[in-house]
């Protein structure tokens, strides 16, 4: 049987992924988290297969938490979770050590065979993300401009450029306004741009907001 947690911090995503996977007869979900905080207590306690793993979440994000498994329990397998198309984060979490990504809006049996594969030790791709991987091996360098930044300044880069203001995502990441807006000095210094509608501009030409 594949033990599975689901890391998510809406109740409701939590609730239809286990009525998904409830259907299964070789998975069963053994727990639930709403942090990554939580989720590394869990795994500290207990032991699992799988874990599902959502990206955005208030205080420790997905790749912070994934990082954090990869240190002290390595054997986990971890599969994010996320609403987030592939050209945003999927190269990042695989190089980070997850075993794959998935959207979402993948219909249940997509969700339940990556689940499976990913407990077998095998990396889950999907046919869009493995077509993305493809094309970034002669991508351009304009295209790879945003793989300097840091994890959590790409992830505030994309929020700004999906039109939320410092405030909104110092709140949404449960951080100071000051450090969203120290963030945001070095992301522009770093992609040499000056304002948000030039790192706008960029994330919208390299598919990196919906």
């Amino acid at each position: 049987m594949i033990k599975v947690i689901i890391v998510d911090d809406h109740s409701v995503v939590r609730k239809g992924l286990r009525q998904i996977i409830e259907e299964t007869n070789d998975i069963v979900v053994a727990d639930e988290a709403s942090s990554g905080y939580e989720l590394l207590e869990r795994i500290r306690e207990k032991n699992y297969d799988v874990v599902l793993l959502d990206i955005s979440m208030p205080g420790k994000d997905g790749l912070d938490t994934l990082k954090e498994i990869r240190n002290f329990k390595p054997d986990i397998k971890v599969l994010m979770f996320t609403v987030y198309p592939e050209e945003q984060y999927a190269v990042r979490v695989l190089k980070a050590g997850a075993y794959g990504y998935i959207n979402k809006e993948s219909e249940p049996d997509e969700i339940i065979g990556a689940i499976r594969k990913v407990s077998q030790g095998r990396k889950y791709v999907s046919p869009e993300l493995a077509e993305l991987l493809a094309a970034n091996i002669g991508s351009s360098a304009e295209a790879a401009k945003h793989e300097i930044l840091s994890d959590r300044e790409f992830q505030v880069m994309c929020m700004i450029a999906s039109g939320k203001t410092v405030r909104e995502i110092a709140e949404e990441l449960a951080l100071s306004i000051n450090t969203i807006s120290t963030y945001r000095i070095r992301i522009l210094e770093k992609m040499n741009m000056k304002s948000n509608a030039e790192l706008t501009h960029y994330a919208i030409r390299n598919n990196l907001v919906e």
